[in-house]
């Protein structure tokens, strides 16, 4: 007679069905680590472009204080950004530029850029007005434009960043919709001698909406990104660290 325990001990779990396990377990790990670096580097990324930001909205207050020069003067000068300029001459109205997705207080509408001639430097100018509102779609909004000799100021903007295209594809014609002003390559099919960046009205002769601002996107907004890249990484580094904790408590369960 069998005098022995007749309780069996419980049976363990197969090898092939504990390693499909350990890989999810092992990946639960590894791929927050690896995802890790990419989220932080976002983040310090974006407290550069932050900072990059604030030397631009320095540069504006300094540089809007300074009075306007004619852009003969400006010749030679490598950092133009801000610059004011003061132009004397007359508008193109045959060759107008809507800049497309513009949209300001809640409205949609359009920047107006036209050539401009200035008769002390011999040059054309892609001028912008400012922005008009555009409520009806169905066709392109009127946009009047000064006959007289005009005395205007200007500052001259260089864009830091590359657009957002959205929208319709550039229309053909004039006044022409487009998603993006390149004043160069107006020139070039106008054959005029051009400045080659364009220059945006100060409240004035000729001047719609001009509330520009200095930059697309504030110093605020990049800082607040950054902070959710590094909230990101923070929830993944404490993913990583609960996987760790359930893979030890699973293998002194299963060593048992």
């Amino acid at each position: 007679m069998n005098t022995g325990s007749s309780i069996a001990s419980p049976a363990k779990m197969p090898a092939a069905k504990r390693r499909p396990r350990l890989w999810w377990r092992v990946l639960g790990i590894a791929l927050p680590l690896l995802m890790l670096p990419l989220l932080l580097g976002l983040g310090f990324w974006q407290l550069e472009r932050a900072a990059e930001k604030r030397q631009l909205e320095a540069n504006w207050q300094a540089r809007s204080t300074l009075p306007a020069q004619t852009l003969v003067s400006l010749e030679g000068q490598r950092d133009l950004a801000y610059r004011r300029v003061q132009l004397q001459g007359r508008f193109d109205s045959e060759h107008t530029l809507l800049l497309d997705n513009r949209v300001r207080d809640g409205h949609p509408g359009v920047e107006v850029l036209q050539p401009f001639y200035d008769q002390r430097s011999g040059l054309w100018l892609l001028v912008n007005r400012g922005w008009q509102r555009w409520q009806d779609r169905r066709e392109l909004p009127r946009v009047h434009t000064p006959e007289a000799q005009l005395s205007l100021t200007a500052w001259v903007y260089q864009s830091h960043e590359t657009p957002l295209q959205l929208g319709a594809a550039p229309s053909q014609g004039w006044p022409r919709l487009v998603t993006e002003a390149n004043p160069q390559t107006l020139w070039q099919r106008l054959g005029r001698a051009g400045f080659a960046y364009e220059v945006r009205l100060t409240p004035g002769p000729a001047a719609l909406d001009t509330r520009w601002p200095p930059v697309n996107m504030s110093p605020a907004k990049h800082t607040a990104y950054a902070w959710q890249w590094f909230a990101l990484a923070l929830a993944l580094l404490c993913l990583s660290a609960w996987q760790v904790v359930v893979s030890y408590r699973g293998a002194r369960h299963a060593a048992r």
